[in-house]
């Protein structure tokens, strides 16, 4: 499983979701969009973080800790 966080420079709202995946032992790449803007052309986020699971964007913002406990059991 191949795991992504979308983020911008500065977002508390990315770190979050950081500690988040953590917390479920995930591993993950973090991805600035600021430094790779096609990620932008691939998923168009409108608000940081995007979670991108395999390929597919499964959430922007900030997830509850229900639906993302749902993704990766």
């Amino acid at each position: 499983m191949i795991v992504q966080v979308l983020t911008t420079p500065g977002c508390s709202n990315c770190l979050v979701l950081e500690r988040m995946l953590e917390q479920l032992g995930v591993k993950y790449d973090v991805i600035d969009v600021t430094e790779k803007p096609e990620y932008l052309e691939k998923y168009p986020i409108f608000m940081a973080p995007g979670l991108v699971i395999d390929g597919k964007l499964e959430f922007t913002g900030i997830p509850k800790k229900t639906d993302l406990e749902k993704k990766f059991s």
